[in-house]
Parts: structure tokens; C-alpha cells; sequence
């Protein structure tokens, strides 16, 4: 590479020919402390509460006073005070152990405490975000609606103005990670209909408000343990204070919050990852056939090399856009491309590694006996939520050609 960055639309790229890829000490800290609670306190109940579809309350609390659940929230609003790359490495170690539990960890982190701590003002940041990074509360992130998933901007749920210039707000919202249990809750709606994605504004709700309402926690293919459900508002009174950023820019936060998801996202695959990995290497070592490891064969081999060589990718890729949030944050620049490449090949790498991890395994992998048939499960939702892989295609091309 040259040694002259590129700075078009603040893209990263390296300067020189020198790749330093060493943690700091607090880096290496918090991936400790992550790697210790989830390989203690998280796998050895996760089967469990994937089966049960219960909610890790208690697992969720005790991650907060380790600062797993505010990782880059300042330390003035009850977080640990750490970078992107931190959060990143932090998250791999939970998604290894379970992946839903660490969907609850990045919504806590990546969209709700980093939507507040960007356009949030002193007192929303002092009242909202330190109980959640604490892990006392847990928070929510409400975009999507039964009619709009990817066209976000086609949302009906509306927020008008009383008569105190508060805001009355009615509409249904859906897929809502950690519904059921959220005590705050990032809201976006309609203030001036008819104007499309510039009519819609940020609010933040407390769910112990009247007017609000959890429908049923679905039924899900994976992440079970993560509770998910629709959210109704029924003339609930949000009071003025509590909008977030400027009345008519809530689209615009909505998707630079988004970005900040994908990292989160695209770091629970490459946790995923590795655990279907080295749960297959293990195996094909051990396990034998026709008088030998299965290791030894060829075939096995090539799944293993392929499955290593994008396991490797999605994380590099995943640590370059957290590095890159990291300095978007320090510049002003933006981090998009970068956050949509990780999120796409990571959560794309995650369904193909799980598969073949699957297939390593054969009758062992479709069993519930061995974790491998709940990664498998787990993988599929990484290529949905914070942006389908075609919506990841889309952010990256668009924002490469120019062209919309």
C-alpha cells in the first residue's frame, strides 16, 4: 500500500507498510475479564436457556458491574471507558459463549447507550444511560414496524404534539430486542407526516410510562434466550426533554446508530465463529473412522483451512471498522463502509462456518447433545437484524460508487 491515506468520504486505510495488530493493556483487560465470565458463568447455562427461552437476568446484571454492558459509555455515566477495539474484542469472547445473550449486550452498548452518549444532552445522558451500562436496567431500540424492515423510513407510528408541548405517540413497532424486559427504550417516529425519512424524530421512552405495552415474546429460530417482541403506544406522553437530537433528524441518528450495530453484530459472528471452529477442530481430532482421526482426511482438512481462512477475515475486518469507529470519532469522519464490510462478511462467514461445523460433526452436529445444531440456528439472524446482507451491499456500493 501507498504511504498516503486515503481521506475520500474519511475513509481508513493504512499509511506505510507497518500493521501494529497488538492490543493495549486495557484491550487485553477487558477481553480477559469478558473471556473469564463467559467461559464460566455463560456456557455452562446456555443450552439451558436456549431451551427455555428465559431471559439471563442475572447473567446480564453481573456483566454490568463488570462494564460489559457500557464497555465505550464514559466512566462519569457509570461505564468502563473504553475504545470500539475494546468493545469488539469484549463481545467476540460473549459471542463465542452464547450468542444470545451477547445480541443483548451489543443493543445495550452499540444502539441504545451509543445513541444516547451521540445526540443526547447532559441530562438525558446523566438520567438514561447510566443504569443501563450499570446492567440495573437493560435498554431497547425500536426501528422497525410489521410493514417496514429494511425501508425504515416507511414507519407509521406517530408522535404530535399536546397542548404542554409534550409529545402523544400511537403506532406499533416490532422485533424489538430485550422488549420485554426494557426499561428504556430508543423510539423513533413520525412529528411531520407526509415529509418521509425528514419528518421523523428520536424519542427515548421509559416503558414504565402509561400508554406502553410488550405484545408476546416470539418464538424464535435462534437466540432464544434473547427476548424479543412487538411494542404498542397507546397515547403514551413523552415528555418534550425526552426527544432525542433535533425534532426531524431521528432518520439520521437511526442509521449512524445502526453503523455502530453492525460492529456489535459482525463481532457476535466472529464469536460464533470461532466456537463452531474449535469445536471442529477438536472433534476431527478426536473423533475416528476407517482406522484413523478424520483430521487426517482430505476432505475434512480443506473444510478446515476454508473455515480458518474466514475466520481470520471476519476478524480483521471486524477490528478494522471498530479502529475505524474509534478514529471517526476522534476526526469526525465516517465509518460506514467499513462497519457494513465487517457486518456482511462476518455474519456471512458465521452461517458457512456453522454449517460446515454441522457437517464435521454429522449426526453429533444435528443433535441437541452438542451445541453445534444452536450455533447453527444462532448464525442465521447475523445476516438479518442491523441490516440484511442485501442492505449491507447496498450501504457498501453506494457509498463506494457515489451512485444511489
Amino acid at each position: 500500500m501507498g504511504a498516503k491515506a486515503d481521506k475520500i468520504r474519511g475513509r481508513l486505510t493504512l499509511q506505510g507498510t507497518t500493521m501494529d495488530f497488538r492490543l493495549t493493556e486495557d484491550q487485553l483487560s477487558i477481553q480477559s475479564i469478558a473471556r473469564d465470565f463467559a467461559q464460566k458463568r455463560i456456557v455452562p447455562v446456555a443450552a439451558e436457556l436456549d431451551a427455555s427461552g428465559t431471559f439471563p437476568l442475572e447473567n446480564i446484571r453481573e456483566m454490568g458491574q463488570l462494564g460489559l454492558m457500557g464497555i465505550e459509555v464514559p466512566v462519569e455515566y457509570g461505564g468502563a471507558g473504553l475504545d470500539p477495539v475494546a468493545y469488539a474484542v469484549a463481545m467476540i469472547e460473549i459471542g463465542a459463549a452464547d450468542t444470545a445473550t451477547s445480541t443483548i449486550m451489543s443493543v445495550n452498548n452499540s444502539l441504545y447507550c451509543n445513541g444516547i452518549l451521540q445526540h443526547g444532552t447532559e441530562e438525558q445522558k446523566q438520567k438514561y444511560v447510566r443504569a443501563i451500562a450499570t446492567g440495573e436496567h437493560i435498554g431497547a431500540y425500536a426501528l422497525t414496524e410489521p410493514q417496514s424492515g429494511s425501508d425504515a423510513s416507511a414507519m407509521h407510528t406517530q408522535a404530535t404534539r399536546n397542548k404542554d408541548g409534550d409529545w402523544v405517540i400511537n403506532g406499533k413497532k416490532s422485533w424489538i430486542t430485550s422488549g420485554p424486559v426494557a426499561k428504556y427504550i430508543i423510539l423513533f417516529a413520525i412529528t411531520t407526516p407526509g415529509i418521509g425519512a425528514k419528518g421523523i424524530s428520536a424519542f427515548i421512552i421509559d416503558t414504565a410510562r402509561p400508554g406502553f405495552h410488550a405484545g408476546k415474546t416470539e418464538p424464535k429460530l435462534g437466540i432464544r434466550a434473547s427476548a424479543t417482541c412487538e411494542i404498542e403506544f397507546h397515547d403514551y406522553v413523552c415528555p418534550a426533554a425526552d426527544m432525542l437530537g433535533p425534532q426531524g433528524k431521528g432518520f439520521g441518528i437511526a442509521m449512524g446508530v445502526l453503523d455502530a450495530g453492525r460492529i456489535g453484530i459482525a463481532s457476535q459472528a466472529v464469536g460464533l465463529c470461532r466456537a463452531a471452529y474449535e469445536a471442529s477442530v477438536a472433534y476431527v481430532q478426536e473423533r475416528k473412522a476407517f482406522g484413523q482421526a478424520i483430521g487426517s482426511f482430505q476432505m475434512i482438512q480443506a473444510k478446515i483451512a476454508d473455515m480458518k481462512c474466514r475466520l481470520d477475515a471476519a476478524q480483521l475486518l471486524t477490528l478494522r471498522a471498530a479502529f475505524a469507529k474509534g478514529e471517526a470519532e476522534r476526526t469526525g469522519g465516517r465509518f460506514s463502509t467499513e462497519a457494513a464490510v465487517a457486518k456482511l462478511y462476518a455474519s456471512e462467514a458465521a452461517m458457512w462456518i456453522t454449517h460446515q461445523a454441522v457437517q464435521i460433526h454429522g449426526g453429533m452436529g444435528y443433535s441437541k447433545e452438542m451445541p453445534l445444531e444452536r450455533y447453527f440456528r444462532d448464525a442465521k439472524i447475523t445476516e438479518i437484524y442491523e441490516g440484511t446482507s442485501e442492505i449491507q451491499r447496498l450501504v457498501i456500493s453506494r457509498n463506494e460508487t457515489g451512485c444511489r
